[in-house]
């Protein structure tokens, strides 16, 4: 199944952490660390008050609201987190993941120093893979496996979820931490 599909198939929960998951990823372009979004993730949990995800999420733009304006990567970066709905409801949520996927693929693609060969990254989400680039490639295999976890496993799958995140997270502050000593 394409990502396209999933995501159109995805519940609240997995809209949710789908959309979170491509922001945390992103997080190291907004000067945050791995704790960053620890309680925004906290609030998918079926523990969790109704009210939380979007207290969390402004905690959470408060933190990494300073950064200034960046590179093309970093202002996708941060439309991510300012896009996100503060109401946890399915027709806003799959909005967000949908353009927090488009702009999460985006910023991988713009970060690789390998070419990818396709117009557009909406192609790759749409199933097309040939002469992917080894960046956009990892990420959309991030996006498509958190959806299908979640989908499979529920409030189980968080975990899961959350290590695909800090995996990806950790990949991109590398990319982020070699370019910038290689333009420096």
């Amino acid at each position: 199944m394409s990502l396209v599909e999933l995501i159109a198939q995805a519940d609240e929960r997995g809209l949710a952490a789908s959309g979170l998951a491509c922001l945390d990823r992103c997080v190291p372009l907004l000067g945050g660390d791995d704790e960053t979004l620890r309680p925004v993730w906290a609030s998918l949990g079926d523990d969790a008050g109704a009210g939380e995800w979007g207290e969390r999420l402004e905690q959470a733009r408060c933190k990494l609201d300073s950064v200034g304006a960046g590179d093309e990567a970093a202002v996708l970066a941060h439309r991510m987190l300012q896009a996100a709905p503060a109401e946890r409801s399915a027709p806003e949520l799959r909005v967000w993941a949908d353009a927090c996927s488009v702009a999460s693929l985006q910023i991988h693609r713009l970060l690789d120093t390998a070419r990818d060969e396709a117009s557009s990254v909406d192609s790759r989400r749409e199933g097309r893979t040939d002469g992917m680039s080894p960046l956009v490639a990892a990420e959309l295999r991030r996006q498509i496996t958190v959806l299908e976890v979640l989908a499979g496993h529920g409030p189980a799958g968080l975990r899961r979820v959350l290590e695909l995140s800090t995996e990806g997270r950790r990949v991109l502050r590398a990319v982020v931490s070699r370019r910038s000593r290689q333009q420096g």
